[in-house]
């Protein structure tokens, strides 16, 4: 079985498995609200959520350092583990989708180390600038310069791509090592020049959300709900694209714009989540593949599966990130997903190989 090849599974199984996913990743959000230092019971979780939600008095059985804790602290951080594992997933299967490269993630064609150079910019100045409005208060510059370098990461991308003979997949992966190893250098320089930023550079480097409040919910959920939306609309033309650029052409496709509608779109999503979790690596990279072991490779269903896999894998990690130490220290949740990530990788590998010689 090909790897880009059309799912088998009938609609019906199909609405069975994204109800059982939606269902486990609401019980998992739930479940994650639970965890950390302060032990609270289910009971007091789902008070907090019907206080809330008006469909209970707020002055009745609930905790005020109880719902602030669920709410303001762990909610926020869950939604936006959500939001994170989303986009990486998404990002992830349009990339390998766009690039024909089942090794292809987010980090890819060099739009996070555009988002890493742009937070260690601010890091290196001292992360303070003399007036910040007050809307971004609790959000704070570095999700800003570091979603702005991913974005002029991107424009350099694609200029060297068309430079080059145009937005083919092979133009577009070279480009995006070159942006990558320079803006690498650029980082190596400052944490050079610098080390005390060192310490703080390499924490976010490595992906946490550790700190992160509503603010950042709503700065990257625009961004995550229009990045999927682009792409989902161009689901069909990727799917043709994976037949090849000339075959493609010949069904009416115009290859290169639809590429850079999904390279636009999957580069959004890959700067949404980057710059306010850092960079979290294989959940962009492993999810795709296990979604399409799932649901079959056909785009639209791909990256609603991927999403919600997303999702489920960012609000565990991210929760085993929070409990894992004693004491209440923090283990980086890029760690986390890397620890999983590898052996459940090799395991996907594994049985992809095995599909295909089932197949021969």
């Amino acid at each position: 079985m090909s790897l880009y090849s059309h799912p088998s599974g009938s609609r019906h199984k199909l609405l069975v498995y994204f109800l059982a996913v939606v269902l486990f990743l609401a019980t998992s959000i739930l479940w994650a609200c639970m965890l950390g230092p302060v032990e609270i019971g289910i009971t007091e979780v789902l008070n907090v959520f019907l206080k809330r939600f008006s469909l209970a008095s707020m002055d009745e059985g609930v905790n005020k350092t109880v719902a602030a804790i669920v709410w303001d602290i762990r909610f926020s951080r869950v939604l936006l583990a959500v939001l994170v594992g989303w986009a990486l997933a998404v990002s992830g299967a349009a990339f390998q989708g766009v690039l024909i490269n089942p090794l292809a993630d987010p980090f890819t064609i060099g739009v996070a180390s555009g988002a890493a150079f742009g937070a260690t910019i601010v890091i290196f100045m001292g992360g303070a600038v003399d007036t910040i409005p007050v809307w971004l208060k609790g959000l704070g510059v570095v999700p800003l310069f570091s979603f702005l370098g991913a974005m002029i990461a991107l424009f350099f991308v694609v200029t060297f791509s068309r430079l080059a003979g145009g937005l083919r997949r092979e133009t577009m992966i070279l480009s995006g090592i070159v942006v990558a190893t320079f803006l690498s250098a650029l980082i190596a320089l400052l944490k050079a020049l610098d080390e005390e930023s060192v310490q703080a550079i390499v924490f976010w480097i490595m992906g946490s959300l550790q700190g992160r409040s509503w603010a950042h919910v709503g700065f990257s959920a625009p961004y995550v709900f229009l990045g999927t939306l682009l792409l989902i609309t161009k689901s069909t033309e990727l799917d043709i694209l994976t037949l090849g650029d000339e075959q493609a052409k010949h069904l009416g496709v115009e290859v290169e714009r639809v590429r850079f509608k999904v390279l636009v779109g999957a580069s959004i999503l890959t700067a949404a989540c980057v710059s306010v979790s850092g960079i979290i690596g294989f959940v962009g990279l492993v999810t795709p593949h296990l979604a399409r072991l799932i649901v079959g490779a056909r785009h639209r269903e791909l990256f609603l599966a991927s999403g919600f896999l997303g999702a489920i894998i960012m609000v565990w990690s991210d929760a085993i990130s929070r409990v894992l130490l004693p004491g209440g220290e923090e283990v980086p949740v890029g760690v986390i997903t890397a620890l999983l990530g590898g052996p459940f990788f090799f395991f996907v590998l594994l049985k992809s190989r095995r599909g295909e010689a089932g197949d021969v």
